[in-house]
């Protein structure tokens, strides 16, 4: 017998009468390509995480095709279709706005496989080997992941105890747990961001390799690893990920600035974060739009708004100090996660109009509400209202000024006011005030004799 062949997991077929996986629930355009490769004679299969989540009674926005063809077939069969990636050779099948990810099935050895394969100190950077189904699903990352639907009679394959996973609700990975997490650091960050999305537990032996392994997230492209923050904290369970980010110890290596404020004790940050992740899953939830940057000015805000104290205490003008601290901590987060300038200039907006929101001058005030960014500003300034009292009611001061016509607010505005520069009471003694109706007398007349 073949070694390769014994060493190859046995599939544990369930069929169509034993699971909850119905077509209705797959997309037409993933249908479309499962059924052209199988009538080419390919083997095809939907794979990966849209058979999880279909297990589990979800609606994947995404589906991956495993087949037997390699990237170049697949390409000859279908004219919308285009080939990705040197590190990992992919074909996507456009239908309008869907993408179908085909793959082909990987292989376990370079000596047998057909491609290449490129390894450096345990980290795979190209993986071009072709295979089996059974050598495909060894070398996926967890056991959840390496289910097979199966268009041609319905059935699920099995070849590694996904199932089982899914019963008891625990992430194990395939494979030994150093090796896998060697081959690529990023999988440490999938596992604690599944783990969240699926309300699932890591199991201890995949999560006993994060403290000594999480530098190697270090070695990591730093843009990935902001594709990574994306699916992490704007797919909806953003709170979830955070927090398992810090109990895995993994979120020092992803954003050490957080970290590092975070450490400081500071409860009104953390207040802050979990409040703002909060909001946005909900936002997601609704259907909402969302974006990084004011994902990432609620995460590094601790670092830059105690940096810029720090330096405006020891005498530097008060909008340099604040303009340096942006500066400062982006350029230190980029070096981890790559944060595209567009996000990046709305981030020091959000911080730079932070300061502003304690000038309460007629001029001032009226030049803020036009500020472009001004909305998105006011909404972390109520995120900060666990700073300090002062800062909350500074939150209410400016919701209730956007409310009144602009003449009654004008005329309820000093021109300039002494307190001007961040002291609360300036707000107070400017706050305006709706007019008291003089209560009329029972007759209807007027009070006046």
């Amino acid at each position: 017998m073949n070694p390769k062949a014994r060493n190859q997991p046995v599939p544990h077929r369930i069929p169509r009468e034993q699971h909850t996986i119905s077509r209705k629930n797959i997309s037409k355009a993933a249908l479309r390509v499962l059924y052209r490769l199988n009538e080419a004679g390919y083997n095809a299969y939907l794979v990966g995480g849209a058979v999880r989540d279909l297990l589990l009674g979800g609606h994947p926005k995404d589906f991956d095709v495993a087949t037997s063809a390699t990237p170049d077939e697949v390409k000859k069969l279908f004219r919308n279709c285009r080939l990705i990636g040197r590190r990992f050779r992919l074909a996507h099948v456009v239908y309008g706005n869907e993408i179908i990810e085909v793959a082909t099935f990987r292989g376990t050895s370079e000596e047998q496989g057909e491609g290449d394969r490129h390894i450096v100190d345990g980290r795979i950077l190209r993986d071009n080997v072709w295979g089996t189904i059974e050598e495909d699903a060894l070398r996926r990352d967890f056991r959840v992941n390496a289910m097979y639907y199966d268009i041609s009679d319905f059935s699920v394959r099995d070849y590694v105890g996904g199932i089982q996973d899914l019963k008891d609700r625990v992430l194990r990975l395939i494979g030994d747990p150093a090796t896998r997490y060697r081959e690529d650091p990023v999988r440490m960050l999938r596992a604690a961001r599944l783990a969240a999305k699926l309300d699932f537990r890591i199991d201890p032996e995949a999560a006993a390799p994060f403290a000594e392994l999480g530098p190697l997230l270090s070695s990591v492209a730093s843009a990935r690893l902001f594709d990574e923050s994306l699916k992490m904290f704007l797919t909806g369970h953003g709170f979830k990920s955070f927090r398992m980010l810090e109990q895995c110890g993994l979120l020092k290596f992803m954003f050490p600035a957080t970290m590092r404020a975070l450490m400081r004790g500071d409860k009104a940050l953390r207040s802050l974060i979990e409040h703002g992740l909060e909001n946005t899953d909900t936002r997601v939830v609704d259907g909402k739009s969302v974006t990084p940057a004011f994902l990432f000015a609620v995460l590094l805000w601790g670092e830059v708004r105690d940096l810029a104290h720090t330096w405006a205490t020891h005498g530097k003008d008060a909008g340099e100090a604040w303009s340096r601290a942006a500066a400062h901590v982006i350029a230190e987060q980029c070096q981890r996660v790559a944060i595209p300038r567009r996000f990046i200039i709305t981030m020091e907006e959000i911080w730079l109009l932070q300061p502003r929101f304690e000038q309460i001058q007629r001029k001032k005030v009226f030049r803020l509400l036009a500020h472009p960014r001004f909305r998105a500003a006011f909404d972390f300034l109520l995120l900060r209202a666990a700073e300090s009292t002062a800062i909350g009611e500074l939150g209410q001061w400016w919701g209730h000024a956007q409310q009144l016509p602009h003449e009654t607010l004008a005329a309820s505005l000093p021109l300039y006011h002494a307190g001007s520069t961040g002291d609360l009471d300036s707000a107070r003694a400017a706050a305006p005030h709706k007019r008291k109706r003089r209560r009329k007398p029972a007759d209807g007349k007027s009070g006046a004799s």
